[in-house]
């Protein structure tokens, strides 16, 4: 690896740095999971991609030499981060975690998911497995807006194939999954967000569901627009809280500067 900058993708935030340091003429390295990711970020001048999942001893050698480390994975890849952390611990890489903001906040969820007589009903969760535990007590067609990884669990509920309505990223790979985990084709719908408020209701009322589920994006991730439709559309919600709730990280501007100070300058 020539540059001394990784990027470690797999969100909104991780995209824009790596435009940001193209445009600024910076050298990087950009991990990416998938062959979408890796479309997300083609073509950027000086951000060389690598493509494929690592554990924490393919990471500590990929990332021999490298000065700066932002670790900008989705907030619920636990994994993932735990295996950065610990190969940069390893190496004496400088680690920097690029976090989205909760939307939950510290005060809990009423504090940001609405209140009174047009708020929506919010069930907070802690995991899948729980949203599941609660979705086999509960009635009505479901609209899944938590990406493709935690479909499998979902299985577990009677009729999901016809019950569920998922919403993933607009891949081979995720629409694969979903039919091969038995989702009913017509219940699986490929598109990239973040989406607005009005084309969040608009699939909430095609679609006939009675239950939004999604996780603590944050806005970045839309779940503003996802909580106005769902009061909107008189639709429940069930919201899958962050893994980490203790997890603190820093904004894309304050990474962004941290890479200025280490950078390399394309072609050098």
């Amino acid at each position: 690896m020539t540059a001394q900058i990784a990027v470690f993708a797999g969100t909104q935030e991780g995209h824009e740095l790596c435009c940001r340091l193209a445009r600024a003429g910076i050298a990087a390295t950009c991990y990416v999971a998938t062959e979408y990711g890796e479309r997300l970020v083609e073509g950027l001048s000086g951000i060389e991609i690598r493509r494929g999942r690592l554990d924490a001893p393919a990471m500590a050698v990929e990332l021999a030499g490298v000065s700066l480390v932002v670790d900008a994975t989705h907030p619920y890849a636990v994994e993932v981060s735990a295996n950065l952390r610990a190969a940069t611990d390893e190496l004496g890489v400088r680690y920097l975690r690029l976090l989205r903001p909760s939307d939950l906040g510290a005060n809990g969820p009423d504090a940001n998911l609405g209140s009174g007589a047009d708020a929506a009903r919010v069930e907070v969760v802690d995991t899948a497995e729980a949203a599941c535990e609660l979705l086999a007590r509960l009635e009505g067609r479901v609209l899944v807006t938590t990406g493709s990884k935690d479909l499998a669990t979902y299985t577990s509920l009677d009729g999901f194939a016809e019950r569920l309505v998922v919403r993933v990223l607009p891949s081979l790979e995720s629409l694969s999954h979903a039919l091969e985990l038995g989702f009913a084709a017509k219940n699986v719908v490929c598109m990239q967000g973040p989406f607005s408020r009005e084309l969040n209701v608009a699939m909430l009322k095609q679609v006939g569901a009675s239950w939004l589920l999604t996780k603590d994006t944050g806005s970045a991730g839309g779940l503003p627009q996802k909580l106005e439709a769902a009061r909107e559309a008189a639709c429940g919600v069930i919201l899958i809280s962050r893994p980490d709730k203790s997890e603190r990280g820093v904004s894309l501007e304050k990474a962004f500067e941290a890479c200025r100070g280490v950078s390399i300058p394309v072609g050098a």
